[in-house]
């Protein structure tokens, strides 16, 4: 397995590359803009293919490298339901799996520090972003925090899990680079208390200065929505009325690029092929999938995903394929259930 612990000085941000060797798939937690070029510098090194990249908050004191990296490298974005952000590529909830090709990260939802925290459990560790610190735990005083959420996060959550287990922050600003389970318990200072009650009032007393850039972050971080103009002028986007229309139209083939958890959860729409996002590369290659199926039948091919990113990205790729007449869903199956269309358990 390829695990690289990458550190930004300038936020105290810890990223983390994962991979497991044979395809090449890779998957980044919490990337700083300002690090892309040498997470891609990284990414080529090690012949690596980004499949996905994963905030586990909507950060105040960095811009996230989540856009930059899903226009360098077509990767899925991921954040967790709660999160203000305008449009990723997929939202998970308490319970899920993300997952790349041998390496599968166990969804946690622990709010406090925000309301859209999230850790990542990976077998032996786990990934807290600023839930839980090295000696420490996130600030609960904005972006809808609750030192009563985090202490629930922290003791009933994070805390349950085996002592051993590794842990790795989104930031630290001492040097430590990881703990455990175990150590937290006993070290940590803010994790000595008593009761929820005594949490809340060390919390409360902390009187931090916001950080410097919160101001300039934030808005930036909830806007790193693809924005498909282009497609749009070209005439590839159907709206989810448009689409509905053409439904049972022959000449239209919907594909459905969602994960098979994705489907399981939220089901599918009516006739539609299911071709994962990762393999769209092979799919629309000479002798691929959707490339033969296309040329057999002469069917338009109309993407649609869960937000309208993946299935805009596909487009681009059938264009690069040769196949000039490729469409996508506005807004993903998301959309289409907000104006009543049809939905099928996959």
């Amino acid at each position: 397995m390829i695990f690289r612990q990458l550190f930004d000085s300038v936020s105290g941000t810890y990223s983390y590359l994962l991979a497991s060797r044979p395809g090449g798939e890779a998957l980044i937690l919490d990337p700083v803009l300002e690090k892309v070029d040498r997470y891609c510098q990284l990414l080529r090194e090690l012949d690596l293919r980004l499949v996905k990249a994963v905030d586990t908050h909507l950060h105040a004191d960095h811009v996230t490298g989540l856009a930059e990296l899903r226009e360098r490298t077509h990767c899925v974005t991921v954040m967790g339901d709660q999160s203000k952000a305008d449009v990723v590529a997929m939202r998970v909830s308490d319970g899920d799996k993300v997952m790349i090709e041998g390496v599968s990260l166990d969804v946690m939802y622990t709010p406090g520090h925000t309301d859209d925290s999230y850790s990542y459990l990976m077998k032996d560790r786990v990934f807290t972003g600023d839930t839980l610190l090295i000696r420490g735990t996130g600030r609960t005083d904005f972006q809808n925090g609750s030192a009563r959420a985090q202490y629930d996060s922290l003791f009933n959550r994070l805390l349950k899990l085996p002592e051993e287990t590794m842990v790795f922050p989104a930031h630290d600003y001492k040097g430590d680079t990881v703990s455990t389970i175990g150590e937290e318990k006993r070290f940590n200072p803010r994790l000595q208390v008593n009761s929820v009650d005594e949490y809340i009032e060390l919390m409360s007393k902390l009187n931090l200065p916001n950080p410097k850039l919160m101001d300039v972050v934030i808005p930036a971080n909830m806007k790193v929505g693809l924005k498909p103009d282009d497609l749009v002028k070209q005439g590839l986007v159907l709206s989810p009325r448009e689409a509905i229309a053409h439904l049972r139209d022959p000449d239209m083939l919907l594909v459905d690029l969602r994960e098979s958890g994705e489907r399981a959860k939220f089901g599918t729409l009516p006739g539609a092929l299911h071709a994962p996002y990762p393999t769209i590369s092979d799919s629309l290659k000479p002798g691929g999938m959707l490339r033969e199926v296309a040329s057999a039948t002469r069917r338009r091919i109309v993407f649609f995903c869960a937000y309208g990113e993946r299935s805009a990205m596909a487009v681009h790729a059938a264009q690069e394929a040769g196949i000039q007449n490729a469409a996508h869903l506005d807004g993903g199956i998301d959309a289409w259930k907000k104006v009543g269309g049809p939905v099928l358990p996959a």
